[in-house]
């Protein structure tokens, strides 16, 4: 069994299967989240609960948070009962959610001035990736800590990169997004111009997914979109948060990117539309209907 003691923050889609990865690991699991419940079935596979984040803090030598916004990991790590109340000299933060470059490397400050490190090593790879501990994480921040907690990111991924100092591992997982959004708007907007063609789209698929035009996105979302399976792998008002996210850094180092607002303006229509819960591979739902006469 590891010699880390971790305590894990945020039980949701992403959150659940790395904690499960983490206790198939061996590692001893103190969990806590907003709403119990979710946490159910990692408290039945060995893991203890916690009332709050200072709670979680106190015995734990690594906090790992993966929360929706910048806001929740603040809240956590900085608030009222929240992990520096309890922090001790030498206690890890690993921040693995999706949120501020700034505000990172802000907290990393705070957090130092209690003998904290904070490594901001957010993930790719969604749900399956999570369940499948193939995750690809980006870290930032001190090198020689992150490569002291390569057991720890190893039980939940496989491609482990070290980006930078504090706030890089962000700033990489916003690259990334800016290039994932354009493989599902490319798939989403090559569908449906087959579609209106008049073409078989599974043949359709099947030819493009072979040459030049295949890409993750494309096999994992195109069938779905041929089935009308709008069910997120990852969300619409999650990758909307990411997207403003994106643009913020892309206007403080002035950056245009004007692919990404014109699909963050046509993500903006789905969520009006109610459809915030869908599947991103739901932009394939407004690229037809710009078309409707």
């Amino acid at each position: 069994m590891s010699d880390f003691r971790i305590a894990f923050i945020g039980a949701g889609i992403m959150g659940r299967p790395m904690c499960l990865n983490l206790l198939a690991a061996n590692f001893k699991l103190v969990v806590h989240s907003r709403t119990k419940s979710k946490a159910a079935d990692v408290l039945k596979a060995g893991a203890v609960w916690a009332d709050s984040p200072a709670a979680a803090a106190k015995n734990a030598d690594v906090i790992i948070t993966c929360v929706t916004d910048t806001p929740d990991v603040k809240k956590i790590l900085l608030g009222e009962s929240g992990v520096i109340d309890s922090a001790r000299p030498g206690l890890i933060c690993i921040d693995m959610s999706t949120i501020s470059p700034f505000e990172t490397q802000q907290m990393a400050k705070t957090l130092a001035q209690k003998g904290v490190v904070l490594i901001d090593a957010p993930v790719s790879g969604g749900q399956v990736g999570a369940e499948q501990a193939k995750l690809s994480i980006m870290a930032g921040g001190d090198k020689e800590t992150v490569e002291k907690l390569k057991p720890v990111f190893e039980a939940m991924g496989k491609n482990i990169t070290y980006c930078g100092t504090s706030g890089f591992g962000q700033i990489t997982k916003l690259a990334n997004q800016v290039m994932v959004i354009h493989t599902i708007m490319s798939l989403a907007e090559g569908l449906a111009f087959a579609d209106s063609a008049g073409l078989d789209l599974n043949t359709t698929l099947a030819a493009t997914s072979a040459g030049a035009a295949g890409s993750n996105s494309l096999k994992n979302l195109g069938p779905k979109v041929i089935a009308g399976d709008f069910a997120p792998a990852f969300m619409v008002d999650l990758q909307l948060k990411d997207l403003r996210l994106v643009l913020e850094y892309a206007e403080e180092i002035n950056q245009p990117l004007p692919g990404v607002a014109l699909v963050k303006e046509l993500l903006s229509v789905l969520k009006a539309q109610g459809c915030g819960r869908d599947g991103t591979q739901a932009l394939y739902k407004v690229i037809k209907q710009l078309g409707k006469k």
